[in-house]
């Protein structure tokens, strides 16, 4: 799951045109209709406004202005539109976290008629993990731009100087102690970096997995709140002092795009987040750090594996009235023929990973993906949203709760956490002013009475 805080919004306009595709006729319009798009920043999104020239060429009479945000200000901005039905946006960028809910409210559209009819677009090469992340009730909603889970990434330099050996699926105890012994703050190299900035898609990623591999849970099966219970106060208080003791200077403000820079400049020795980071790590590694770059799948405790799921999917708001326009735009995107596009022009690095099978059967993505491809399949195959923890729990997710209330209990929750890491307040306090307010939220949602 990817957010960022720094980078600035960026507008572009781009015309294209639609002529035919698979299963659809011709569209022909009397003056070119425009798209407003609403994208997350990450890497691989400013590579396909890269590209986008190429859909221009194939459909000449679509206008399309994308809105490119940082995560943490994407979602509210999509959220005031697709709630309050203003119709801003012809498409927006949804997470996996917002595809059932939202589906549920009728907010977006029912994208099955279009995905069966569109036989060049594929939907059976869809890998089944993230295809069910961006379905409701077996209806697709949205089309996914990438798939992905989480893994350890490290430096294999300095695990051999320091004599030691990264096991394919690491326990947390082992991570700690690798993370203590190549610790080496007079040469700026944290023993690990990790997420701390607040946010519930932010330092609430990694820690849920913890708590998850911990045995603890969020809520018990009566949704009564469980943070301050032992095993999940563990995992949390193991998370902050792991950070405090051995993690990158003032983690508290550092997210993926931060950790992402500490690891590829040499500033970390390990580095805990979402696969879809592989292929960048490997582009943006300094000079002498790709070659001694490896990977491992995401550390455990009581648990076969730990690794969150997630997609970021396109999808089209009810409020669109230009649905079929729309459709073409998203297919484009999502579709084979653009992972190859971007393989071929961007370089097999910058395409967009865990969304079909047939990525994985390109000569060229394996080969340039041949330290990571198997793994992130086998990080996104182990990972099960259905079943996340191991006590019963009437929720789903990996790394988040699927409920609307997660929202505003993760991101009041992650302030405290960043406060605790930051050394501001202690974890007792953050895991009681947290469970103060999940209390309240849940009584008030109707979760407890």
């Amino acid at each position: 799951m990817v957010t960022q805080a720094k980078l600035r919004s960026l507008t572009l306009s781009v015309a294209f045109a639609v002529t035919s595709a698979a299963g659809f006729s011709t569209l022909a319009y009397s003056e070119p209709v425009t798209l407003t798009v609403a994208l997350a920043a990450n890497p691989q999104m400013q590579t396909a406004a890269k590209l986008i020239g190429n859909f221009e060429q194939k459909y000449p009479d679509i206008k399309v202005r994308f809105q490119t945000l940082p995560e943490n200000q994407l979602r509210p901005a999509v959220l005031k539109d697709v709630a309050t039905k203003s119709g801003q946006y012809d498409v927006v960028m949804i997470g996996a976290y917002e595809v059932p809910l939202w589906a549920q409210k009728g907010w977006i559209t029912d994208l099955s008629t279009y995905a069966n009819s569109d036989t060049a677009w594929n939907q059976a090469d869809l890998l089944k993990p993230i295809r069910n992340l961006v379905s409701y009730q077996g209806k697709l909603f949205a089309t996914p731009f990438y798939g992905s889970s989480s893994f350890v990434f490290y430096r294999k330099d300095l695990f051999a100087k320091a004599g030691l050996t990264m096991p394919q699926t690491p326990t947390w105890d082992q991570v700690a102690q690798y993370a203590a012994k190549l610790d080496n703050k007079s040469a700026g190299v944290a023993g690990i970096c990790l997420r701390g900035v607040p946010g519930w898609g932010q330092n609430l990623a990694p820690l849920t997995t913890v708590i998850n591999t911990f045995g603890g849970r969020w809520f018990d099966e009566k949704w009564q709140p469980q943070l301050s219970e032992t095993k999940t106060k563990a995992a949390i208080t193991f998370y902050v002092n792991l950070l405090r003791e051995h993690g990158q200077p003032d983690a508290a403000k550092d997210g993926w795009q931060e950790c992402l820079q500490l690891f590829t400049q040499g500033h970390a020795a390990m580095w805990y987040d979402d696969t879809v980071f592989a292929g960048p790590v490997l582009e943006q590694a300094a000079p002498g750090l790709k070659d001694n770059i490896g990977f491992a799948m995401a550390p455990v405790k009581d648990t076969k594996a730990s690794g969150w799921l997630w997609a970021w999917g396109l999808a089209i708001p009810k409020t669109s009235r230009n649905q079929e326009a729309a459709w073409k735009l998203i297919a484009w995107l999502t579709s084979p023929e653009y992972i190859k596009l971007a393989g071929t022009k961007a370089g097999w690095g910058q395409v967009p990973p865990g969304s079909r099978t047939s990525t994985y059967q390109i000569p060229e993505y394996k080969t340039a993906t041949a330290a990571f491809g198997d793994l992130t399949l086998a990080s996104i195959n182990a990972a099960d949203p259905l079943h996340p923890t191991v006590m019963p729990v009437p929720y789903t997710g990996v790394q988040y709760v699927d409920i609307p209330e997660f929202e505003q209990i993760g991101d009041f929750t992650s302030q405290q956490l960043a406060g605790a890491i930051s050394g501001q307040i202690t974890v007792d306090q953050a895991i009681d002013a947290s469970q103060k307010k999940i209390v309240d939220v849940m009584q008030d949602s109707g979760y407890n009475k």
